[in-house]
């Protein structure tokens, strides 16, 4: 989520996935501002559409959960909001891929839910950004809302991600400083996962405010 989110979608929502602008509409409509920008949304839809890659080639990643629901990946989010980044990733997961995503407020949750209730696979839980843990490991995972997931560097990569997976967490503004900085002073959270030793990471610009972390487990050697 982003602040002013939703007014980055604009008066028109032609061109965007049928389930996205639905999401915009809920979240207008109920005067949430907060939702994922455009720019977050291609590359969410991007991403989602490589789910489910790694387990086919690999069953022993696979969560028990997953084996026995017949999953063919899973795809994590932490704060819903009304559901714009996870319509962007169901609109480009492909199919047999889960879709889990946690949002703390119950009636956001609610509308979330209601509005992926056609979506097969979809799954909205009323739950701050632990519950992930439950339902890991994760072929991509996307750090949000929902606490403090990504600040602090609270969220283990380890845990929530099948070996080779995806990372993103999102909402960061770029800085053209090395290292990062964040009001003047390194940005800590930000090198905490540039630099994490599990994980291979870069710092995506989206827009001229708005940049992305997007990082891979690395394999066991």
């Amino acid at each position: 989520m982003s602040l002013h989110g939703t007014d980055a979608y604009g008066t028109s929502l032609g061109g965007l996935p049928p389930l996205v602008a639905r999401a915009v509409r809920a979240a207008r409509e109920d005067g949430f501002p907060n939702s994922c920008r455009p720019e977050q949304g291609r590359l969410l839809h991007t991403l989602a559409g490589g789910a489910g890659a790694l387990r086919s080639r690999s069953a022993g990643a696979r969560s028990a959960e997953a084996r026995s629901t017949g999953a063919l990946g899973r795809i994590g989010e932490s704060g819903t909001g009304y559901g714009v980044g996870l319509a962007w990733l169901a609109a480009g997961a492909p199919a047999g891929v889960e879709l889990i995503s946690v949002e703390r407020e119950p009636a956001r949750a609610a509308a979330a839910a209601a509005l992926l209730a056609d979506v097969p696979g979809a799954r909205v839980l009323t739950a701050d950004w632990t519950e992930l843990y439950r339902h890991a490991p994760y072929d991509l995972l996307v750090l949000d809302g929902g606490g403090q997931a990504k600040g602090n560097g609270t969220a283990d990569p380890e845990r929530l991600l099948v070996p080779g997976g995806v990372l993103v967490v999102d909402d960061f503004t770029p800085s053209p400083d090395w290292p990062p900085t964040h009001d003047g002073r390194p940005d800590d959270a930000r090198l905490h996962w540039l630099l994490h030793p599990a994980l291979n990471a870069v710092e995506i610009p989206l827009a001229a405010n708005l940049s992305a972390i997007v990082a891979v487990r690395k394999h066991q050697p």
